[in-house]
């Protein structure tokens, strides 16, 4: 691989592509001028931005999730939805990957979309990013209260007791900087990688008979009742929509996949361990969701009573489809433990989501679309203000205790996750205009730390399905008459609001700053590159001098059990 620092300072470089004048140090480095007051810490190591990446996303969207769409649609309905989002999902990580490993920037990927596409793309990526966070960090802290009501109910504990308790405890890790974050969530990261890996065993040992029943269930569900469980129509049709519908509940479990793109701002020598973690998404896809999936279509039938029931129930172990397996197979004591480790899974979801709110508000103060104060960062490299203002929207927590309220804060729910789709489309448009601004200031692939394995090919396939997606996200509210039901306004508005709002905030912001779609030769490559090639070299010259050094435990104990796995 070529040396990447050589295209900021080598001056042979400028001679490279139509317009070289735009090269190296003609350009002025504004992450240079920043105050050290302005300035996270790169403190997260190779090891925990590895299991941050393979753990991110697992939670309640996997563990719970796939119950309704199972019942819903069927065995190979969602193995075919999973393992197709889950390509996409990978297809938005590599792109996300080939940015992140050129220059890692404090803003994440908001940065890309400002500084490659147009500034107006990076603050409506930006805004609804961060509103998404700021609504979903407080809807997993009433997860967190719900998952404690299987010991403790409503009536003998308060909710709003529950949610004071995580919500304090969430707030103290983020504010103990980016170190202490980042060791809290390995630990939460490998607690979730074992429990998935456990949970893949026991699925497996299930299906082969190994449980009380005695039952080898094989494929036997795939035949009776079927394969497919038609959606809405019958025949084809019915199938083809089956599939589709799967793709929504899948969306839903693989988001915050993309949080590594907001840790590279963070991360020790990132040209390394981005690329390390962006490869690892491709087998964690394909083991912790794919296989899982698979195993567990082979354990309950999509028309089980005990799936139907479970579908009903809150986010408490007893909804999980896994303890309907488990149930089924005749083993009664692991509900309660598997509803431990969903509580580990929430609580690091409202950790790592508060984590993002505040990196996403400081990002777009960064890059000047936020008031100055919120890029402000206390001595440990934490952005303070942003952290603080982030955590004061964690209060709507506490609308869950009135249920009046927990309706209308079920919508704002709903409407968020639709930002979630506009984020992995505004990184697939990012990914497309780097690449050809590269190619315009002669930036050949060796030059990168890590290339899209498909290239710029593969962002514009993913890009055309995740704008599918987005679309018909909501088509059953159009077959009401079909499924005997009445049209849900309410539920149509919070699903599709999102795309209004996103282009409004985009238009609204081109027509106010007067802000155009950048060319090729236009895109800013290489402004803050400088510090961070500083940064690198500063860090790979510690490393240096510490080889051959005393091996900490921690390191000794992850080198040899999931450091040695993944």
């Amino acid at each position: 691989m070529a040396d990447i620092r050589k295209y900021a300072d080598d001056s042979s470089s400028q001679e490279k592509g139509p317009h070289a004048s735009f090269h190296g140090p003609a350009i002025i480095d504004h992450g240079d001028v920043d105050s050290e007051r302005d300035l996270t810490h790169r403190g997260l190591g190779a090891r925990q931005v590895t299991m941050i990446a393979i753990g991110g996303a697992i939670g309640t969207g996997l563990i719970i999730g796939t119950g309704k769409a199972l019942a819903q649609a069927g065995p190979a309905s969602i193995l075919i939805g999973y393992t197709l989002v889950g390509f996409e999902c990978f297809l938005v990580m590599a792109a996300l990957g080939e940015m992140a490993a050129w220059l890692p920037l404090p803003s994440g990927f908001t940065g890309y979309a400002n500084r490659f596409v147009d500034p107006a793309l990076g603050y409506c990526l930006g805004v609804n990013y961060w509103f998404k966070y700021i609504i979903v960090t407080p809807n997993n802290l009433v997860a967190c209260s719900l998952v404690l009501q299987f010991w403790a109910s409503p009536e003998k504990v308060n909710p709003g007791v529950w949610i004071a308790i995580f919500l304090v405890v969430i707030i103290a890790i983020n504010f103990l900087g980016v170190r202490f974050f980042g060791e809290f969530e390995f630990y939460l990261s490998s607690i979730k990688v074992i429990v998935i890996i456990a949970l893949i065993l026991l699925s497996l040992i299930l299906a082969c008979g190994g449980g009380p029943n005695n039952t080898q269930t094989g494929f036997v569900f795939y035949k009776n009742p079927g394969a497919f469980h038609e959606y809405i129509l019958t025949g084809s049709a019915g199938r083809f929509l089956a599939v589709w519908s799967t793709f929504t509940t899948a969306v839903f479990a693989y988001l915050g996949t993309e949080l590594v793109g907001v840790t590279v701002g963070e991360a020790a020598n990132p040209r390394r361990v981005i690329p390390r973690a962006i490869k690892l998404t491709f087998y964690r896809i394909l083991l912790f969701y794919v296989v899982l999936v698979f195993l567990l279509t082979l354990l309950v039938p999509y028309n089980s009573p005990q799936l139907i029931a479970a579908n009903k129930k809150s986010t408490t172990a007893t909804a999980s489809p896994f303890v309907v397996a488990i149930t089924l197979s005749g083993i009664k004591t692991l509900p309660a433990i598997l509803n431990g480790c969903i509580l580990v899974f929430v609580l690091s979801a409202a950790n790592s989501d508060l984590y993002i709110a505040s990196r996403t508000l400081y990002g777009l103060a960064k890059e000047g679309k936020a008031p100055a104060i919120f890029k402000r960062c206390d001595s440990r490299g934490v952005p303070i203000y942003a952290l603080g203002l982030s955590s004061c929207f964690c209060l709507l927590a506490f609308l869950s205790v009135s249920k009046g309220s927990n309706k209308v804060f079920g919508y704002f729910v709903n409407l968020v996750t639709m930002f979630g789709l506009l984020t992995w489309i505004s990184i697939l448009i990012s990914h497309i205009f780097f690449v050809k601004a590269r190619r315009a200031q002669g930036i050949p692939n060796d030059a990168l730390a890590y290339v899209a394995p498909l290239g710029i090919w593969g962002s514009y396939g993913a890009l055309a399905f995740a704008i599918l997606i987005a679309i018909f996200k909501g088509f059953p509210l159009f077959c009401y008459k079909k499924l005997g039901t009445t049209f849900d306004t309410s539920t149509f508005i919070t699903t599709y609001l999102g795309i209004p709002l996103y282009f409004i905030m985009f238009f609204g912001y081109k027509f106010i700053r007067k802000t155009k779609v950048l060319k090729p030769h236009e895109a800013d490559l290489y402004s803050g590159k400088a510090r961070i090639d500083a940064e690198e070299e500063e860090f790979l010259a510690r490393q240096a001098a510490k080889k051959g050094g005393p091996e900490t435990t921690m390191e000794k104990v992850y080198r040899l059990t999931l450091g040695w796995a993944f």
